[in-house]
């Protein structure tokens, strides 16, 4: 009798554990970190990001589809130690103590860097989500792991982009420069981000985006389709679809944003979670 019993159990729980592998992800609400709040705009200290560039240089380019790649499988041993270092140069930082651009330069460079360590970390995956490392039955991926220590104190991808960067500065266009190392994500920086240049790099970052399809696409038939991030991360870009197809236009080309005129709903999110590595020999 046992035995008859224990098969369709041991088929429920496969199926419990098939259905929790192929969730849809649900982004984290914004809501400040107090601990983080702190910080001297007074303060002249310039953080070095001069390492990340290096590795940027040498591994992040350009595929054919327009999307910006790491070459991970070619990292040397000597520049995960680059990384790293980087990595461990940031964590030694007295972060309350910088002004604000200094802070959020530090922030995103740290999410950005901390995101590649640990996909070399755990090289080759297909995806980040695979890599299951964050506390709890439900999670998914390595967001909710505090493998990094700022201050004293663990941080967690998470607790940078969502207690940390979203509600403390309020801009969309964050999500533009923080990559996840996805396919469907804003491409990576070409460069750290640095208090001198986060505007720059902001506008760039979602001018790329938003003309790229993975960010908005029309089709023949006048339907509009978003990344993902536009539902996951709605209220950051407005209080409903026509604001964020207004924030769209604002960086739309002249061609996407004739195809935007008039319109206010968004038939439908996509999102690619493919790794953005080299893509496979057959496509």
């Amino acid at each position: 009798m046992m035995n008859v019993t224990r098969v369709p159990v041991l088929t429920l729980l496969a199926a419990i554990f098939v259905g929790l592998a192929n969730l849809s992800f649900a982004a984290p609400a914004s809501e400040l970190i107090p601990r983080w709040d702190a910080h001297d705009q007074n303060s002249k200290t310039v953080v070095n990001h001069s390492k990340l560039d290096q590795f940027l240089a040498k591994y992040r380019y350009v595929g054919d589809d327009g999307v910006a790649r790491l070459h991970y499988n070619h990292v040397t041993p000597e520049d995960r130690n680059l990384l790293n270092g980087y990595v461990s140069d940031l964590e030694a930082v007295p972060v309350s103590k910088l002004n604000r651009a200094e802070q959020y330069a530090y922030w995103v460079n740290l999410y950005n860097s901390g995101t590649i360590k640990v996909i070399l970390d755990h090289f080759p995956v297909p995806t980040i989500k695979d890599i299951n490392i964050s506390p709890g039955f439900f999670s998914v991926g390595p967001w909710g792991k505090q493998f990094l220590k700022v201050e004293g104190e663990a941080v967690s991808l998470d607790n940078i982009e969502h207690g940390i960067l979203r509600p403390i500065w309020k801009d969309p266009r964050t999500h533009y420069v923080v990559n996840c190392a996805s396919i469907g994500c804003p491409d990576i920086p070409e460069k750290a981000l640095t208090a001198h240049n986060t505007e720059q790099t902001h506008e760039k970052a979602a001018r790329a985006y938003v003309n790229n399809p993975r960010g908005v696409r029309v089709t023949e038939s006048g339907d509009v389709y978003a990344s993902s991030i536009y539902d996951w991360f709605s209220s950051d870009f407005g209080n409903s679809e026509a604001d964020t197809l207004d924030h769209i236009r604002k960086y739309a080309a002249e061609d996407l944003k004739s195809r935007l005129e008039g319109k206010s709903e968004i038939e439908g999110y996509n999102y690619n979670w493919s790794l953005n590595g080299d893509p496979k020999p057959n496509g």
